[in-house]
């Protein structure tokens, strides 16, 4: 095809679009991190609010459903629930902007 949108190498398959399917460890580090880092300011928060003799209701229900890091498995660190995926889990880089969105709770039994 000629003209403004001819068939190049980088669009015809390169790794230019491509993801790889399961995460480097150095991904899964900065990931345990991030988890990390939520947890220490849900610790800070409640700290602080105690100590005023305050509570924040969506903290409290946050510490109730939420998992801390220490209590995740690891398969709920580095995957998600998807329906449309064959065994219904995919990689949690695979979700748009995953770095920034806390994921941490999936279905039970998945």
């Amino acid at each position: 095809m000629f003209g403004a949108f001819r068939f190049t190498n980088p669009l015809s398959g390169g790794l230019l679009w491509k993801t790889p399917w399961r995460l480097s460890r150095f991904q899964k580090t900065r990931q345990r991190r991030r988890l990390r880092a939520v947890d220490s300011v849900v610790a800070t928060l409640d700290a602080a609010l105690a100590k005023q003799g305050q509570t924040l209701t969506a903290l409290e229900t946050w510490k109730e459903t939420m998992p801390t890091e220490a209590e995740m498995l690891p398969k709920d660190k580095y995957t998600i629930f998807d329906r449309k995926e064959k065994r219904y889990r995919k990689g949690i880089h695979k979700l748009p902007k995953w770095t920034r969105v806390s994921q941490r709770l999936n279905p039970p039994g998945y």
